[in-house]
């Protein structure tokens, strides 16, 4: 859904791979070739750029979403680690439990005409116990409104959109209470107006407030590019005109993302995830089948569920190739559960170890479904 999926995919993979690219900026001063090149085996690493030099790099990124087009932004990213130590058992060569301080701010614009600006992060307070993690996004969006149909609707939506949540560890244990505050003020006009009965018993409100509860959990070795474990939520959010919505409806979401190492060099990992709204729900708000391969918005209903699985071989200390396929369904407007419309998607791609010490890999992968065929830019792990 837009609040949590949509505009966190608009800043989420590529903000550490492109730090390489800091040639671009011009001739690096003494040192700093050094400190992109780790200690321990020579090779490209960000670990010391991202922790030991502070302050805040420009980051060059591209976008490769199917349902905006081909685009790239600029950023702005800096990573703190906040006085834990890496584990160094992790499978993931020193990644922490804990995750570092991370701010954000960047734009971006795509073929289409899409533009975006946000700024956000995740920080940590009093040893872990507590942690924020939000972003306030400034957007236009051109996309196409398709249901289940195979006909699109031409769409924009314009203005502001911003997500917080609040996190409390329930006592010393991997779950935690979370509360959120989703808020969009997005104007929206089709291309043909006034729109046809598509819309149905849908709404075209401006204004979304909601607020909510999840309980999660996470017990994963790395946040970013996990190698066991597990995390999951289950998620519910009211949006109601006492606390600013137009509209009176819900959103849930219930997910699992699991990690198992098999042996020394393959990580197998399973995703499930079921999405539903109820009420006078506005139409960009309904869930959306989220697979590679499939172009975002372009499976939307009531009610999705995803089943999804990969398989990453590390081919060395810094190289792995990774394997997927999945398949999901929407349904509920129109028909029940075994009327919906289905996808199914596949690929492959590479990792590459670009900041061990964090954790985190990064590489690109080729996705082709029943609908269409993408390439994505991934940094860390391609499930949010």
């Amino acid at each position: 859904m837009l609040p949590e999926h949509r505009l966190t995919a608009c800043c989420r993979r590529q903000a550490v791979l492109w730090l390489a690219l800091l040639a671009l900026a011009g001739p690096a001063p003494a040192g700093i070739l050094d400190s992109l090149k780790d200690p321990e085996d020579g090779r490209l690493d960000l670990s010391e750029w991202l922790l030991e030099r502070k302050g805040a790099l420009l980051v060059p990124f591209f976008i490769t979403e199917p349902a905006v087009g081909n685009g790239g932004g600029l950023g702005a990213v800096f990573f703190r680690q906040a006085g834990q130590q890496p584990d160094e058992a992790a499978p993931t060569r020193g990644g922490p439990r804990t995750p570092p301080d991370i701010y954000f701010l960047g734009g971006a614009g795509t073929e289409n005409g899409t533009k975006a600006a946000a700024a956000g992060g995740l920080v940590t307070f009093d040893q872990d116990r507590y942690r924020w993690r939000g972003v306030v996004g400034r957007v236009s969006l051109n996309l196409d409104f398709f249901g289940t149909s195979a006909t699109p609707l031409g769409y924009n939506l314009d203005g502001w959109a911003s997500v917080q949540h609040a996190m409390f560890r329930i006592r010393d244990s991997d779950y935690w209470i979370v509360g959120r505050w989703n808020y969009l003020d997005l104007s929206n006009r089709f291309d043909l107006e006034p729109v046809s009965g598509r819309l149905g018993d849908l709404d075209r409100s401006k204004r979304a407030s909601g607020l909510g509860l999840s309980l999660e959990a996470d017990t994963r070795d790395n946040i970013f590019t996990p190698s066991r474990g597990w995390t999951g939520s289950i998620d519910l959010t009211w949006y109601d005109p006492k606390w600013g919505s137009d509209t009176n409806f819900q959103t849930y979401r219930a997910h699992v993302f699991g990690y198992l190492p098999v042996g020394r060099s393959l990580v197998l990992a399973g995703r499930a995830d079921a999405r539903s709204a109820d009420g006078r729900v506005p139409f960009y708000m309904l869930p959306f089948v989220d697979l590679r391969g499939v172009p975002a918005v372009r499976l939307q209903d009531r009610h999705t569920a995803v089943l999804e699985a990969e398989a990453r071989w590390n081919v060395d200390a810094r190289w792995a190739l990774v394997g997927f396929f999945g398949g999901g369904r929407a349904w509920g407007r129109n028909g029940n559960f075994s009327e919906g419309a289905d996808a199914f998607t596949k690929g492959v791609g590479f990792r590459y170890l670009i900041a061990r010490r964090l954790g985190i890999y990064a590489g690109i992968d080729w996705a082709w479904s029943n609908l269409d065929r993408a390439w994505y830019i991934q940094v860390g792990s391609a499930w949010r």
